[in-house]
């Protein structure tokens, strides 16, 4: 697939826009980047428009300033769309990515037809995840991100998946290495520091989508599934992970085109 760059405001973003009809926009995790989609791009790319970016810092995105909030890249996200004239998009947040879909929910409803958060919650950090957090940060900054995303990316997959995702495993971490480190550091503190956005999901009127993986070690399902409404669908994929695009694509294909296709 050939990525895409565009200026939005300080920065260039690096992005996907594969397939035509209604545009769809995915949004990777922490540490990721528009690769962990390219598993299940493809296939949603027969039916739909597939636009999947470079967070701030990640992939081959740059930074337009030492840090970024989660308020900023949805921001960022707003002038990606903007500068592609796309005023409705379905949006879909894996983790980090879900976090920036509930803010961008937040500050900007009126540009999403429904969203969907994938392996994500609406929960704050605990404070010891906080701590962790700025420990974390701290490392890659002096030691720098090697031995961090080693750690990281075996814990994203389900313990009963490293012998089977293992060049899966070894993907996401030649990704993870691709993140610069501010982009890790800024990404860090922005999560740190997002407030609890349950009020998003008792408010909105939009269709949602929770999706969960049901060996998650990351967020178990218990903390994507933290709000129950009419309006709101929950899907545990099972046998996956924190890593279902990777662990079980056509599971996930599934759920997220039996959602589109409702909405």
């Amino acid at each position: 697939m050939d990525s895409k760059k565009v200026r939005t405001g300080s920065t260039e973003v690096s992005f996907y826009d594969q397939g035509k009809g209604n545009p769809i926009l995915l949004i990777h995790g922490f540490a990721g980047s528009k690769h962990y989609w390219d598993k299940i791009i493809p296939e949603l790319a027969n039916e739909y428009r597939v636009i999947a970016l470079d967070l701030p810092g990640h992939g081959e995105s740059g930074m337009g300033k030492d840090r970024y909030s989660i308020q900023d890249m949805a921001s960022t996200i707003k002038e990606l769309l903007d500068q592609l004239g796309l005023d409705k998009v379905t949006m879909f947040g894996h983790s980090l990515g879900g976090y920036i879909t509930l803010a961008f929910a937040e500050l900007y409803p009126q540009y999403l037809k429904a969203f969907s958060l994938v392996h994500s919650t609406t929960n704050p950090d605990s404070e010891e995840a906080k701590e962790a957090r700025e420990n974390n940060a701290k490392k890659i900054q002096e030691e720098g991100a090697g031995a961090f995303i080693e750690g990281l990316s075996r814990k994203l997959f389900s313990p009963e998946n490293t012998e089977v995702n293992a060049k899966e495993i070894e993907e996401t971490v030649k990704i993870g290495m691709m993140t610069k480190v501010e982009g890790l550091v800024s990404a860090l503190m922005a999560m740190k520091d997002r407030p609890e956005r349950s009020k998003v999901l008792e408010e909105t009127d939009l269709p949602v989508l929770l999706i969960a993986g049901e060996q998650d070690q990351i967020i178990p399902p218990e903390k994507t599934f933290t709000v129950s409404r009419d309006n709101i669908e929950k899907k545990v994929i099972q046998n996956a992970g924190h890593m279902s695009m990777y662990e079980q694509p056509e599971e996930l294909v599934k759920v997220m085109k039996d959602y589109l296709a409702k909405i």
